[in-house]
């Protein structure tokens, strides 16, 4: 405690200083305390006691104001009386005058200065949206007696929910004649953030062209909401080019808000050397990254897998003296976990406890993902039993998050678990189950093969309320395909279809796996109902099943398929198509037609991985069908190579995947049987899992025996 200044008044002294008791001794009986009665109501003072020999609270107080207003005080008339002090406790704190927690803001309809506007504020309430505010405020103000410039910056202010009526104002008080009220930059900074609340670019950048045009100057306030307005609405672009003209033309200089608001800009179109550029430009210009701006770094850094970068984010933080919040720490998790970190995520969300920084539940859902992809089942579940003790706040995104998880990693009797406790009424920390948390679980029982729970959990969905998504019944036609209970999938889609399900391309390569999986009395019944669906995958197929087709006509047809389909869903499809010409005994060039067409679409670039010293085949994203074509078709590159006396490496390895997923299909068997069958001299590696590996040696031997053997047979 800070000791206290010398008193310059006895007066002064024993009322803002007053010194404290004395000691008593312990054989002395106290005194009496003298005590002094404050009354603020002169008729009550009057009724107590004729006299005036109380001195008013006015009378105590002026020898404190005395001695705060000059540097000696004035001497008191002799006359007034001394105020006896009174001992104040030092051990307790006196109450401070101003208060630390932010008042709120009133609303423009409850201030003091908006009385007179009542009846005009409840008329512009009554109309409707897009009404024309005109006639109101031509008969609250009639002509002459204009509104004054606070009045109308209180009546925008008002009208700030709805953009409509803001800008119908604007346009009134832009009408009044010349000289009436001067219409600043203000008026118009009012009728942007309203704009910028309600997401209406094309009418901000109107209205802030009409200012160009009418000569009012665009100030910092103007291009920073502008330019938030324009990320908001995701108009990246045009918020650059304001960004751009407020240097040249307007001579501005940015902001905190819209340096960090053109640094997301820049980070969302991808312009990651604008980002860096940006931020050293405005570190030299003296200014500090505030957290948002270390978030939208975390995040570029993150989404670009640059780990590098985000090393960076941290020692800038380090060295501006920023310390993360909830939301910087969010954004450099998400950031470890897609540049494959998650030693590093562990060791930051251990540094943010420590901090005593409180996990939210986005950041329980970003350590979930990363600690699923690292097959870090038990710890991301050991996380949620911690979050659990701590009653920390859990949405469904974060245990959607955990079920997705569950089935990622193969933990059954967890996500069951954690699905009893979603559905128990009493358990009312945890978030109630919707159809994502329903899909996921159904996702569960379909990979591990359980269709009959799989089905009873779709029908529960129904039974409760939730309407399933898409999703859902991908999930349950795809699970029921590879049961073999095709006629069952075919009627769980028609059910969706009466309900108005619409199907997507997921949905159709389902199908399409069903198709392959099927035999040939119920393959007839799937492309009947496919049909409803995509016609032109049908029309594919029975081309495909005709020896008559040629190759160029195949090849119009999967175009326009694959033109049509997204992305995602491309390979998948030609995998399908692969799968049912080996299934269903079509012409035995049709397999490795598709696989060829799909290369030259660039499905299939990556899979071959030349070196001088060896050749390797990654076929852990195909199906088994297009594993085995795709093998076929490079052991004939192969022999075609010899055939030239060409030079071979000295080893040749295939990947198909560790099928370390409890619930993986199995492509390293498949393969190795096809291997067997074929009786080529690849052989597993006891290094790694899931690779096959030959030398030079064995692999030319089998193929000029294969060579020899094939002649022979001609």
């Amino acid at each position: 405690m800070a000791p206290l200044p010398a008193p310059t008044a006895a007066s002064a002294s024993a009322f803002l200083f007053p010194t404290p008791p004395r000691r008593r001794s312990p054989r002395s009986k106290p005194a009496p305390r003298a005590t002094a009665t404050i009354l603020c109501s002169s008729a009550t003072r009057d009724a107590v006691s004729g006299s005036s020999s109380t001195p008013s609270l006015s009378e105590q107080l002026e020898p404190l104001s005395r001695t705060l207003l000059h540097d000696k005080p004035t001497p008191a008339p002799a006359d007034r009386p001394t105020p006896e002090p009174t001992w104040v406790n030092p051990s307790r704190p006196r109450p401070t005058v101003l208060s630390l927690r932010r008042h709120r803001r009133r609303s423009p309809s409850s201030h003091p200065s908006s009385a007179p506007l009542q009846p005009l504020l409840r008329a512009v309430r009554a109309l409707p949206e897009d009404a024309d505010l005109a006639p109101t405020l031509d008969g609250f103000f009639p002509a002459g007696s204009p509104p004054s410039p606070s009045d109308a910056l209180l009546l925008l202010n008002y009208l700030h929910p709805s953009w409509r009526k803001s800008l119908s104002l604007l346009r009134w008080l832009r009408a009044l004649p010349a000289g009436a009220i001067p219409l600043d930059t203000i008026f118009f900074n009012v009728a942007l953030k309203s704009l910028r609340a309600a997401r209406q670019w094309p009418h901000a950048e109107r209205l802030a062209l009409d200012m160009l045009e009418a000569g009012v100057p665009l100030d910092n306030i103007t291009y920073s909401t502008l330019i938030t307005a324009a990320r908001r609405c995701r108009q990246f672009a045009k918020a650059v080019e304001w960004f751009e003209r407020m240097y040249a033309d307007g001579g501005v200089l940015p902001d905190e808000v819209t340096y960090s608001a053109v640094l997301d800009v820049y980070a969302q179109l991808g312009m990651k050397e604008e980002v860096l550029a940006l931020f050293d430009r405005a570190r030299g210009s003296g200014w500090k990254p505030d957290h948002v701006a270390f978030a939208v770094l975390a995040k570029m850094f993150g989404e670009a897998g640059d780990y590098e970068g985000i090393q960076f984010v941290f020692k800038e933080m380090r060295d501006v003296g920023v310390k993360p919040n909830i939301f910087v720490y969010n954004a450099l998790l998400e950031a470890l976990g897609k540049t494959g970190k998650p030693g590093l995520a562990r060791s930051l969300f251990e540094e943010m406890t420590a901090q005593g920084v409180e996990p939210n539940a986005r950041t329980l859902t970003a350590l979930a993902k990363i600690y699923g992809r690292a097959r870090w089942g038990r710890d991301a579940l050991q996380l949620w039993e911690q979050m659990r003790e701590k009653k920390l706040p859990a949405d469904n995104i974060l245990c959607n998050t955990l079920l997705s998880m569950c089935a990622d990693v193969g933990l059954v009797a967890e996500a069951e678990k954690l699905f009893s406790e979603m559905k128990d009424p009493e358990c009312e920390d945890v978030p109630k189950p919707d159809k994502w948390s329903y899909t996921a679980m159904i996702n569960i029982y379909g990979s591990n093969g359980d269709a009959d729970r799989a089905l009873e959990l779709f029908a529960e969905m129904l039974e409760v309320g939730i309407e399933p998504n898409i999703m859902s019944y991908t999930i349950v036609i795809q699970c029921l395909g590879k049961a073999q209970r095709i006629q069952r999938a075919l009627e769980v889609l028609e059910a969706g279809l009466e309900r108005g399900l619409k199907p997507d391309d997921r949905l159709c390569g389902c199908l399409l796996s069903v198709v392959a999986l099927s035999n040939e009395e119920e393959m007839e019944m799937v492309l009947a109902t496919l049909e409803k669906v995509n016609k032109n995958l049908v029309k594919l197929i029975r081309m495909l099943g005709d020896a008559l087709v040629g190759v160029d006509d195949l090849k119009e047809e999967l175009k326009g398929i694959l033109n049509a389909a997204a992305s995602e869903v491309r390979r998948p499809y030609c995998n399908c198509l692969i799968d049912i010409c080996q299934n269903h005994g079509f012409p035995p060039q049709r397999a490795r037609e598709v696989f060829h067409l799909a290369q030259t679409y660039g499905l299939y670039s990556k899979l071959q991985s030349r070196k001088d010293e060896e050749w390797s085949l990654d076929l852990r994203s195909l199906s088994v069908g297009a594993a085995k074509t795709a093998f076929d078709d490079w052991l004939n590159t192969i022999s075609e190579r010899l055939v030239q006396q060409k030079a071979l490496p000295e080893s040749f390895s295939v990947y198909t995947g560790s099928s370390t997923h409890k619930f993986a299909q199995g492509l390293a068997s498949a393969f190795a049987a096809h291997l067997e069958q074929m009786a080529v001299p690849f052989h597993p590696s006891e290094s790694h899992v899931g690779n096959f590996t030959s030398s030079r040696d064995d692999l030319v031997s089998w193929l000029q025996m294969s060579s020899s053997s094939a002649v022979v047979a001609g």
